[in-house]
């Protein structure tokens, strides 16, 4: 299967999972007094901003009575989900952010764990990739990143917010392979979180960076960074400036779903309540602002459909992670 074929079904597994607002699965939340959000990273990335937007919808629509947030970096995220694990009768209250990195990972072997050893809660969003310069880099567009690359390959260092092998890796990656590199030729450099990272573009220390398009777009809004390119299939009103792969001939789209899991043997009416509330935030205008603000895409199921979308993501990225390789 080419990666083409590839990176299209990494979009459609994530499309058809698509939140329908005609026919939600719980139709009134239950009431919560608190939720813990468990962030297996450092300020600034992906997680930390999907974990603390979701709060602040729950709490201003009324869904949830107050939000708290602890960000437990380390292991590539292994961490927080071993801290998860290993505590689950003291994690009451408490619902971890991740994403197709705990796919990926485990994959890897980078931690034990795979999301069969956490309760399913639900996908949330959608986060498409970007590759971010600084606001005075000479590059201006992917044409200008790929140029630059092919003079000096040694110097046009990409970083991210993952370990080598993870999410930002294989995003760049798979993006310089749709434009003709070799994919394991280029030089990525991994930081501790996307918040990390930014701070090492901003200083020079990498040329570009692969992110996630919403850790990208308030800098890009006030002038710090510039948005070269989006994995997306059509430009994304947070920042319709930045301009599509697609669009520039890079023939590759990817999203990133996000989602929260529970420490393992969580009760039933327990999952049951965060599952309510968190379908019940859909239908919100504060959530439509969160979302609208930082260009996430609507992806929402609960329980089995988590699982099944998950295995089916455990299947797509691994063949795309053997096809780059990264396995």
């Amino acid at each position: 299967m080419t990666k083409l074929n590839l990176t299209r079904r990494v979009m459609l597994a994530a499309a058809t999972a698509a939140f329908a607002f005609g026919a939600p699965a719980v139709t009134q939340a239950q009431d919560l007094d608190s939720i813990h959000f468990l962030i297996p990273g450092g300020a600034g990335g992906g997680w930390d901003g999907t974990a603390r937007g979701t709060g602040e919808a729950l709490t201003a629509a009324g869904l949830v009575g107050t939000a708290s947030y602890e960000n437990m970096s380390g292991g590539g995220g292994g961490k927080a989900i071993g801290y998860l694990i290993e505590n689950a009768e003291s994690q009451h209250g408490t619902l971890m952010v991740n994403s197709t990195p705990i796919v990926i990972r485990s994959l890897t072997g980078v931690f034990p764990y795979n999301f069969r050893d956490l309760t399913l809660v639900a996908g949330t969003i959608g986060d498409y990739a970007a590759i971010v310069v600084g606001k005075d880099s000479a590059l201006n567009s992917m044409d200008d990143l790929l140029a630059a690359y092919r003079a000096d390959p040694g110097s046009t260092a990409i970083g991210g917010g993952s370990v080598p092998g993870g999410m930002d890796h294989l995003v760049a990656a798979m993006v310089m392979q749709a434009a003709g590199e070799d994919p394991n030729e280029v030089r990525y450099i991994p930081y501790d979180a996307g918040g990390q990272a930014m701070a090492a573009l901003l200083s020079g220390e990498i040329a570009a960076l692969s992110t996630g398009f919403s850790e990208a777009v308030d800098l890009a809004n006030a002038g710090e960074v510039k948005i070269i390119g989006v994995t997306a299939s059509e430009r994304v009103g947070a920042y319709e400036d930045a301009q599509t792969m697609m669009e520039q001939g890079i023939d590759t789209t990817f999203v990133n779903w996000r989602g929260f899991f529970a420490a393992p043997d969580l009760p039933e009416a327990e999952l049951a309540a965060y599952q309510a509330a968190l379908t019940a935030m859909y239908a919100t205008p504060e959530w439509e602002e969160v979302r609208a603000r930082n260009g996430w895409v609507n992806i929402h199921n609960s329980g089995a459909d988590f699982d099944a979308f998950l295995q089916e993501q455990e299947q797509v990225i691994g063949d795309l992670m053997r096809e780059l390789g990264f396995l």
